[in-house]
């Protein structure tokens, strides 16, 4: 029997398809990854890691549903998008519901955010910082794809995924548990970052076509397909040498190798991303590059947690 748009079956159906609860993990994994080193420093704290995955996962959400907001108000999310279509792009979310479910997800995000903030910090100072860049999380989360000018909408994207999902949320979970920077900690933030600008990449080059089309300018459609391909490899090579290199300088331990048990994974990942050059064939890979996005930053974590 079919769900009629009107069922409780299929708006929670359409609620979960704009949740996209299969992006979580780029989130998790950076807070993973900042909790590991803080473990590996001796300085891991339970709370606080917790906290922090909540915070991200929160502000996970908002991007998405800012995302399908965003793309459905300026047409970018049309039928003839190869991706998933989500609840608002279905008609089975409206508008005003989808900004209440905005207003509601910044209100957890704040709570969460001061939650952590008052767990974690101890001066002023930290305070003051990590409630800017809290914020300022918020303001990019929504920005993406809403407003009079966004910024995903001019191949911004890519950079705002490295510093969010990188280096701000490995080296604040870092932070937040160590109260205080360490040089090393650079290399293992860059490499979670490149691998989610990869996993953004291929989202690109799914919809490369609908987006030009659209005027939906990402780094995939300026750069065109193949250059786009080029530019995934050399990210998922970047974030590998970033890797190797840490544990070269930092680690002692066969343990600190862990993460190359993902390898082979990666380099057949990258062996058919340049294989295919269709829209279409990128749909299953986003999906695989999340999952072994989040297996090399697993691995890499364990290798800390057993050095």
């Amino acid at each position: 029997m079919s769900i009629s748009p009107s069922t409780p079956t299929g708006q929670t159906q359409a609620w979960l398809e704009s949740l996209r609860p299969k992006t979580l993990p780029l989130a998790v994994a950076a807070v993973i990854t900042g909790s590991a080193l803080a473990s590996w420093t001796g300085h891991f704290k339970w709370p606080v890691a917790l906290l922090a995955l909540l915070t991200a996962a929160i502000l996970q959400i908002l991007s998405n549903l800012a995302n399908d907001y965003g793309d459905v108000a300026k047409g970018s999310d049309t039928e003839k998008r190869i991706g998933p279509m989500r609840g608002m792009q279905k008609g089975l979310i409206t508008a005003t519901q989808m900004k209440n479910a905005l207003t509601i997800t910044v209100l957890l995000s704040c709570l969460s955010g001061i939650a952590l903030i008052t767990v974690a910090c101890n001066s002023l100072n930290d305070v003051i910082g990590f409630l800017i860049l809290g914020l300022l999380a918020i303001v990019a989360a929504i920005t993406y794809t809403v407003g009079a000018k966004p910024y995903g909408y001019m191949g911004l994207g890519d950079i705002s995924v490295l510093i969010f999902f990188g280096w701000l949320s490995v080296l604040g979970t870092y932070y937040l548990q160590a109260h205080s920077f360490s040089l090393s900690t650079a290399l293992p933030a860059t490499a979670c970052g490149l691998l989610s600008v990869a996993v953004l990449n291929i989202n690109n080059l799914r919809d490369i076509e609908s987006d030009r089309k659209n005027g939906k300018n990402t780094l995939a459609v300026r750069l065109g397909g193949k250059k786009a391909r080029y530019y995934h490899a050399a990210l998922l090579t970047g974030a590998i040498i970033c890797l190797v290199s840490f544990t070269l300088l930092y680690i002692q331990n066969w343990s600190g190798w862990l993460f190359l048990l993902a390898l082979p994974l990666l380099i057949n990942h990258i062996s058919q991303v340049l294989r295919d050059p269709t829209p279409e064939g990128m749909r299953p890979k986003l999906e695989q590059m999340v999952k072994v996005a989040l297996l090399t930053n697993v691995l890499f974590s364990i290798g800390l947690l057993l050095n």
